[in-house]
């Protein structure tokens, strides 16, 4: 008997929560290996991320490449994320998570808990768009930076 993957957009997002967690752990860009986060993307995927957090960059990551200097940043920024508490809704094509996670960033040592809404459309059983929301994006910029160094 074949097993038969789920494919609505909580499972999908459920498996690619897991990869991506893994690839931030492994250190990430050069670390780890981007496939496992890869096979749960759409070729097509955009990530669309507000600005002024410290991994925004331009604020739209398209594609696999898009997504994986993303993740690179991401990594960078972050030295492990986890969730604390994750709440969904929606069909097989439109899911919208409400995660409670925990973040340490690499530059300081500094956790920080959170709030992040996503709005996620996926695709043929892959993530085809991304939106998330963040509860306090200063907290997390400050988590981010040496409150020691100066301003940034």
């Amino acid at each position: 008997m074949t097993q038969q993957i789920a494919t609505d957009a909580w499972s999908v997002m459920e498996r690619f929560y897991a990869a991506e967690a893994a690839y931030v752990a492994a250190g990430g860009y050069g670390k780890a290996d981007y496939r496992d986060v890869a096979l749960h993307l759409d070729p097509d995927v955009v990530l669309h991320q507000a600005p002024g957090l410290p991994f925004t960059g331009s604020g739209q990551w398209r594609g696999h490449d898009g997504m994986e200097r993303f993740l690179a940043a991401f990594a960078e920024v972050w030295e492990s994320m986890e969730f604390l508490d994750q709440k969904h809704w929606g069909d097989q094509d439109t899911v919208v998570v409400s995660n409670r996670v925990r973040f340490r960033a690499r530059a300081t040592g500094r956790q920080i808990e959170t709030q992040i809404v996503q709005v996620i459309t996926v695709r043929d059983g892959r993530m085809l768009e991304c939106r998330p929301f963040y509860w306090d994006p200063g907290a997390i910029t400050a988590a981010c930076h040496d409150s020691n160094a100066g301003s940034v």
